[in-house]
């Protein structure tokens, strides 16, 4: 057998190989997930504002983020180095987001910090976590330090202040750093939040139980 009869034959023997590999039976779940950041929600006597809002994740491989130098709501806050994102992989979704050099006043009570962010994980078959950093943080004048619990809950007059906020859901968990609302709910306004959540939607089986699936993205961080 001469050396190109040789090599056609390893190549048929490759090609049947991977025609088998591509036909055994396989079984595999799809998976459905859920990623959404934003530096500032805020909703005053019913309009909604977001600013550096990464928009919501279109599957296990897409990636979304947004940003800005400056951003501002006349009349409530202002904010500088707004960033946010969220990054899906198969089996795991991260999301983030914060700002710098925050001032904000609502019903009179005057907010500042010098840097806020979440942070939110989700992995499929496993817990979901989140976590915050504030530094820097003032209401009324006076300084507040966060104790990293979650759901720390302050009360200034009317105000409503709530750190670190966690909200668990069935696929995942939605992290608010700073969530400031009126007593009566006409000025709701969160800073820095990052939603994250991943849930399998049932098995599949087929012939393509030899397909690896695609390589994730670079980490988010």
């Amino acid at each position: 057998m001469d050396h190109r009869t040789s090599h056609n034959w390893k190549l048929l023997i490759l090609a049947g190989a991977i025609v088998s590999l591509l036909a055994w039976p396989g079984t595999s779940e799809a998976q459905t997930v859920t990623g959404q950041a934003s530096a500032v929600q805020a909703s005053v006597l019913g309009i909604t504002t977001t600013l550096a809002d990464s928009g919501t994740l279109g599957g296990t491989s897409d990636a979304r983020d947004a940003s800005g130098l400056t951003g501002r709501i006349p009349s409530l806050l202002r904010g500088e180095a707004l960033h946010a994102a969220t990054i899906g992989y198969p089996d795991e979704v991260d999301s983030e987001a914060s700002l710098t050099n925050l001032g904000m006043t609502v019903a009179g009570t005057g907010i500042s910090a010098d840097f806020v962010m979440s942070r939110a994980f989700a992995v499929l078959g496993g817990s979901s976590t989140g976590f915050t950093n504030i530094d820097g943080l003032s209401i009324g004048g006076a300084p507040v330090f966060p104790t990293g619990a979650p759901n720390q809950t302050l009360l200034f007059g009317v105000l409503r202040v709530v750190l670190n906020e966690q909200i668990p859901s069935a696929d995942g968990i939605t992290v608010n750093a700073l969530h400031v609302r009126t007593i009566d709910g006409l000025t709701d306004v969160v800073i820095g939040s990052a939603k994250a959540g991943v849930s399998s939607s049932g098995s599949t089986s087929g012939g393509d139980g030899g397909i690896l699936p695609p390589l994730p993205l670079p980490p988010l961080f």
